[in-house]
C-alpha cells in the first residue's frame, strides 16, 4: 500500500482528511456528530493525539494534529476509524434515522468486493495525510479547514460552525479542546 499521504512518522504534524464511503452525509444528525467529537476526545485523554485545528463536515473530517507519547498518529486513525465505524452504526440501527435502510445498505454494499470479512463500510479506505513542514502550510492549512462551513454556506462566519476550531480560536465555547496556535 502507497505511503504518499499516510502519517508514517512519529511525533511529527499532519494534515488529516477522514472521507465517508461515497461521500455519504452522515453527519447531519447532532448524535452522530457527537459520536465524532466523543472519539476525539477520548483520542486526546488516551492515545495521544493533539488536535491544533479541525472541522467536521457532514462526510468528512479535517484535522491538524499529531501524536505523541509513543503514540503512532496512523495507529491513532485506524482506532479512530475502527470505533466510530461501530459506533456509527449503532446509531443508525438505534436511534432515528430516516434514511437507515438506505444507509445501511449502501455501507453493506460498499464492503462486497473486499477480500477480509466485513459486514459494512463506513469510511473510505485510509485517509488522507499531509506532513506539516512549514508555518505557511499551517496558516494555509488552518484558515482552509476554519473556512470549509462557509464555503459551504452553511455558516456566514468560521466561528459560527459549532464543529469547528474556529470557535476556539475566537475564544467561543466548544467541545472538543485544541491546543491553540500561536501563528494569527
Amino acid at each position: 500500500m502507497s505511503t504518499k499521504y499516510k502519517a508514517t512518522t512519529t511525533d511529527e504534524a499532519y494534515f488529516i482528511t477522514i472521507t465517508t464511503i461515497g461521500w455519504i452525509d452522515i453527519f447531519t444528525r447532532l448524535n452522530q456528530k457527537y459520536t465524532i467529537v466523543n472519539a476525539l476526545n477520548y483520542c486526546q485523554q488516551n492515545k495521544g493525539l493533539e488536535i491544533y485545528a479541525y472541522v467536521l463536515m457532514s462526510s468528512h473530517i479535517h484535522l491538524l494534529c499529531k501524536a505523541t507519547n509513543g503514540f503512532i498518529l496512523s495507529d491513532v486513525i485506524r482506532d479512530f476509524k475502527k470505533f466510530t465505524s461501530k459506533k456509527i452504526l449503532e446509531t443508525i440501527k438505534e436511534e432515528p434515522e430516516s434514511r437507515r435502510e438506505w444507509m445501511l445498505d449502501y455501507f453493506q454494499k460498499s464492503c462486497q468486493h473486499l477480500k477480509r470479512e466485513q459486514n459494512y463500510k463506513v469510511w473510505q479506505d485510509g485517509y488522507h495525510a499531509e506532513l506539516v513542514e512549514t508555518n505557511w502550510f499551517i496558516k494555509q492549512k488552518v484558515n482552509y479547514i476554519h473556512t470549509n462551513p462557509v464555503k459551504d454556506k452553511i455558516v456566514a462566519l468560521p466561528e459560527d460552525y459549532y464543529f469547528s476550531s474556529a470557535r476556539n480560536y475566537a475564544g467561543l465555547d466548544n467541545d472538543l479542546e485544541i491546543i491553540m496556535l500561536d501563528l494569527f
